[in-house]
């Protein structure tokens, strides 16, 4: 094993880091992954030592393959701003405005969207009983709450500062 990680760690890691697109930390990961799992078949590898190469590359682009999808499978995580900031109102005036705004964009975006914001920051629900009180999964109120927000951003439109 110790000569297989001397042969070829650096061939591997530049081969790597080209298919990851330069992410050296990925790539080092992706190269001990590879390592492993050459550890777990070293005796399958040992009786044809011609075989290890082709098998590393291959086991490597496999790796990689298998953690870019994994990053694509599921999208970042988001802060979700709060809308109760939506302005600062000094006076009971710019409340209403602001209460009033909000009122009018939430009948501009969808129904799907609207029940989960009404649910997530009216009613003050968790993600959990919002699902619950919505009849779909959790990770769709995470990310229709993301979306959501968007779209009342949108709805609002540019706020002027005065």
């Amino acid at each position: 094993m110790r000569w297989i990680h001397e042969q070829y760690r650096a061939p591997l890691q530049r081969f790597l880091t080209r298919l990851v697109l330069g992410q050296h930390e990925l790539a080092e990961d992706l190269v001990q992954e590879t390592f492993l799992r050459t550890w777990r078949n070293l005796e399958t590898l040992a009786a044809d030592p011609r075989r290890i190469a082709p098998w590393l590359y291959t086991v490597a682009r496999h790796v990689a393959i298998d953690a870019m999808r994994a990053r694509q499978a599921r999208p970042p995580e988001v802060a979700i701003p709060d809308l109760n900031r939506l302005s600062v109102a000094t006076d009971d005036m710019d409340r209403v405005a602001s209460a009033h705004t909000v009122r009018l964009a939430l009948q501009r975006i969808s129904a799907e969207h609207r029940a989960v914001l009404i649910e997530m920051y009216y009613k003050g629900s968790s993600v959990a009983e919002a699902a619950e009180r919505l009849g779909i999964p959790e990770g769709t109120v995470k990310s229709r709450t993301y979306y959501a927000v968007r779209a009342l951003h949108a709805a609002i439109g540019p706020i002027e500062s005065s």
